[in-house]
């Protein structure tokens, strides 16, 4: 069994692999969906990530389609007491406003947890920061929902270094409840965004980190080489600066990893992840049950620290 990790200061524990729900209903079906929670599960997952927005940016989808395909899972399954559901509230507007207004944060959680099919959600986060409302009428209208037993934990994800210390220092004053995880983009060949302020921040006040884009929307796999892979996926202009950037060093440090070691460079692009200060587990999404079988030993792949030097080093 993958051993649990304790997510920040709170009393959830998580294996070190989170389940990145933004596929399902959008690039994975019903029947795909289904069997990637399955095999989630069956292979000592814990933590589905999911949010109010996904998939609105797909022609024809309102938002919600996720949370809807999980919540079907989560009834035909009956393994609600076995996972722990986070989403999101912030990007997708409606009823009570837009972003973090008290009113649309109120409203978004009792759409999520009627989607869901569930009374409570695990892990609820601040999608993005939102300036044009203060941190701590955020922070009120969170607690609100904690004190109704509708939300157990919450998150900031998409916060700056100074926002989110401004937002817990907010918390302490006025008694309120306190982002205990973070959720910002971060892998081998996106650093600049947590390392430094950020990590050092969420390291001293115990926040979990639980970053997004692990495999860099999958270049961290190795399938964008040469110009000629770019065709492959929509993405492929985004990989291509990524190629003429650090991704060729940071790649050709990864396949000496993989020849080490015998594991793929998915693997290894988030057991770097899983050994880095302050993070709790990368999130990763997968669309057929090949794929995540591909990216569950990583919560066990043990990198040496000249392994862990070496990939720095090529990202840094």
């Amino acid at each position: 069994m993958t051993a649990k990790r304790r997510l920040g200061s709170t009393d959830l524990q998580i294996a070190p692999l989170v389940l990145g729900g933004n596929v399902f209903g959008w690039t994975a079906d019903r029947a795909a969906s289904f069997a990637v929670l399955d095999a989630f599960v069956a292979g000592g997952g814990t933590m589905i990530d999911t949010a109010d927005v996904y998939s609105a940016w797909v022609p024809g989808h309102s938002g919600g389609e996720s949370e809807a395909m999980i919540g079907e899972w989560l009834k035909t399954s009956g393994k609600r007491d076995q996972v722990l559901i986070a989403t999101k509230v912030g990007m997708l507007p409606g009823e009570g406003g837009e972003k973090l207004a008290p009113a649309r944060i109120a409203a978004a959680a009792e759409a999520s947890l009627k989607r869901l099919g569930t009374d409570r959600i695990d892990l609820y986060y601040a999608h993005q920061d939102d300036d044009a409302v203060p941190q701590e009428a955020v922070l009120e209208a969170f607690g609100k929902l904690i004190d109704a037993g509708k939300v157990r934990v919450l998150g900031a994800s998409n916060f700056h270094a100074a926002r989110l210390k401004s937002a817990v220092d907010a918390a302490k004053a006025s008694g309120l409840p306190r982002y205990h995880v973070l959720q910002p983009e971060y892998n081998l060949v996106s650093r600049h965004k947590f390392e430094g302020e950020l990590q050092d921040y969420c390291i001293t006040e115990n926040i979990g980190v639980l970053p997004y884009y692990g495999l860099a929307s999958g270049f961290l796999t190795g399938k964008y080489r040469t110009k000629d892979d770019l065709g492959q996926s929509v993405r492929g202009g985004r990989m291509g600066d990524l190629l003429e950037g650090k991704g060729a060093e940071v790649l050709k440090a990864m396949d000496s990893v993989a020849e080490e070691i015998g594991a793929t460079l998915a693997q290894i692009a988030l057991a770097w992840l899983i050994a880095q200060e302050g993070v709790t587990a990368p999130i990763a999404s997968a669309t057929r049950v090949e794929q995540l079988e591909d990216l569950l030993p990583a919560m066990e792949l043990n990198l040496t620290k000249d392994q862990l030097n070496r990939l720095d080093t090529a990202g840094a």
